[in-house]
Protein backbone atom coordinates (compact mmCIF):
# COMPACT_ATOMS: atom_id res chain seq x y z
CA UNK A 1 0.00 0.00 0.00
CA UNK A 2 2.52 2.60 1.11
CA UNK A 3 5.22 3.24 3.65
CA UNK A 4 3.85 4.83 6.83
CA UNK A 5 5.64 7.06 9.32
CA UNK A 6 4.58 8.74 12.55
CA UNK A 7 6.44 11.87 13.61
CA UNK A 8 6.13 13.29 17.12
CA UNK A 9 7.67 16.70 16.35
CA UNK A 10 8.99 18.98 13.62
CA UNK A 11 12.59 17.84 14.16
CA UNK A 12 11.64 14.27 13.21
CA UNK A 13 9.92 15.56 10.07
CA UNK A 14 13.00 17.60 9.14
CA UNK A 15 15.29 14.59 9.59
CA UNK A 16 13.04 12.41 7.44
CA UNK A 17 12.75 15.10 4.74
CA UNK A 18 16.56 15.57 4.63
CA UNK A 19 17.07 11.82 4.17
CA UNK A 20 14.27 11.64 1.58
CA UNK A 21 15.72 14.61 -0.36
CA UNK A 22 18.98 12.75 -0.89
CA UNK A 23 17.10 10.01 -2.80
CA UNK A 24 15.64 12.42 -5.39
CA UNK A 25 17.09 12.76 -8.88
CA UNK A 26 15.64 14.90 -11.69
CA UNK A 27 13.29 14.47 -13.34
CA UNK A 28 10.92 13.39 -10.58
CA UNK A 29 7.67 14.62 -9.08
CA UNK A 30 6.74 14.72 -5.40
CA UNK A 31 3.05 15.46 -4.75
CA UNK A 32 2.34 16.72 -1.23
CA UNK A 33 -1.22 16.08 0.01
CA UNK A 34 -2.70 17.32 3.29
CA UNK A 35 -4.86 19.95 4.90
CA UNK A 36 -3.66 23.45 5.75
CA UNK A 37 -1.00 23.43 8.44
CA UNK A 38 0.00 19.78 8.07
CA UNK A 39 3.57 20.55 6.97
CA UNK A 40 3.59 20.38 3.16
CA UNK A 41 5.58 23.61 2.83
CA UNK A 42 7.89 22.59 5.68
CA UNK A 43 8.75 19.31 3.95
CA UNK A 44 9.28 21.08 0.60
CA UNK A 45 11.48 23.75 2.26
CA UNK A 46 13.61 21.07 3.95
CA UNK A 47 14.04 19.18 0.67
CA UNK A 48 15.10 22.36 -1.15
CA UNK A 49 17.50 23.45 1.59
CA UNK A 50 19.02 19.97 1.75
CA UNK A 51 19.71 19.97 -1.99
CA UNK A 52 20.51 23.67 -2.52
CA UNK A 53 22.05 24.72 0.81
CA UNK A 54 20.59 25.31 4.25
CA UNK A 55 20.82 29.10 3.80
CA UNK A 56 18.55 29.00 0.73
CA UNK A 57 15.56 31.25 1.36
CA UNK A 58 12.41 29.25 0.61
CA UNK A 59 9.23 31.30 0.84
CA UNK A 60 5.91 29.51 0.44
CA UNK A 61 4.77 29.77 -3.19
CA UNK A 62 1.15 30.32 -2.12
CA UNK A 63 1.01 33.74 -3.81
CA UNK A 64 3.68 33.34 -6.49
CA UNK A 65 2.40 29.83 -7.37
CA UNK A 66 5.89 28.63 -8.33
CA UNK A 67 9.43 29.16 -7.05
CA UNK A 68 12.50 27.81 -8.87
CA UNK A 69 15.79 26.76 -7.29
CA UNK A 70 18.24 25.72 -10.03
CA UNK A 71 16.59 22.46 -11.12
CA UNK A 72 14.03 22.25 -8.33
CA UNK A 73 10.56 23.66 -8.95
CA UNK A 74 8.19 24.20 -6.01
CA UNK A 75 4.52 24.67 -6.98
CA UNK A 76 1.53 25.54 -4.82
CA UNK A 77 -1.61 24.84 -6.88
CA UNK A 78 -4.10 25.88 -4.17
CA UNK A 79 -5.30 28.93 -6.14
CA UNK A 80 -5.28 27.34 -9.60
CA UNK A 81 -8.85 27.01 -10.84
CA UNK A 82 -8.43 25.87 -14.44
CA UNK A 83 -6.16 23.10 -15.74
CA UNK A 84 -5.10 25.29 -18.67
CA UNK A 85 -3.20 27.45 -16.15
CA UNK A 86 -0.83 24.54 -15.44
CA UNK A 87 0.88 25.03 -18.81
CA UNK A 88 1.05 28.80 -18.31
CA UNK A 89 2.93 28.37 -15.01
CA UNK A 90 5.36 25.86 -16.51
CA UNK A 91 4.30 22.68 -14.73
CA UNK A 92 4.64 20.33 -17.75
CA UNK A 93 8.17 21.64 -18.40
CA UNK A 94 9.15 21.21 -14.74
CA UNK A 95 7.75 17.66 -14.65
CA UNK A 96 9.97 16.70 -17.60
CA UNK A 97 13.14 18.38 -16.34
CA UNK A 98 13.25 19.15 -12.62
CA UNK A 99 12.79 17.78 -9.18
CA UNK A 100 9.21 19.04 -8.96
CA UNK A 101 7.52 19.52 -5.58
CA UNK A 102 3.76 20.14 -5.79
CA UNK A 103 1.51 21.24 -2.95
CA UNK A 104 -2.24 20.83 -3.54
CA UNK A 105 -1.60 18.59 -6.59
CA UNK A 106 -5.17 17.36 -7.22
CA UNK A 107 -5.91 19.73 -10.14
CA UNK A 108 -2.80 18.37 -11.91
CA UNK A 109 -3.57 14.67 -11.42
CA UNK A 110 -4.18 14.13 -15.16
CA UNK A 111 -0.66 15.25 -16.10
CA UNK A 112 1.34 13.74 -13.24
CA UNK A 113 3.59 10.88 -14.37
CA UNK A 114 2.86 7.35 -13.16
CA UNK A 115 6.03 7.34 -11.05
CA UNK A 116 4.98 10.44 -9.06
CA UNK A 117 5.83 10.05 -5.38
CA UNK A 118 2.74 10.89 -3.34
CA UNK A 119 3.12 12.02 0.27
CA UNK A 120 -0.07 12.13 2.34
CA UNK A 121 0.15 14.04 5.63
CA UNK A 122 -2.38 14.17 8.45
CA UNK A 123 -2.25 14.62 12.20
CA UNK A 124 -3.19 16.49 15.34
CA UNK A 125 -1.19 18.81 17.53
CA UNK A 126 2.51 18.19 16.84
CA UNK A 127 2.04 14.58 15.69
CA UNK A 128 2.06 13.92 11.95
CA UNK A 129 1.16 10.74 10.13
CA UNK A 130 2.87 10.47 6.76
CA UNK A 131 2.18 7.90 4.06
CA UNK A 132 4.61 7.63 1.16
CA UNK A 133 3.19 6.07 -2.02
Amino acid sequence: MGKKYIFKNIEEIHKWARDFAKTLKAPCVVALHGDLGMGKSEIARTIIQTLRGENTVVPSPTFTIVQNYDGISHFDLYRIEDKSELTEIGLPYAIQNDITLIEWPDIAKDILPENTIHIYISGEGNTRNLTLM
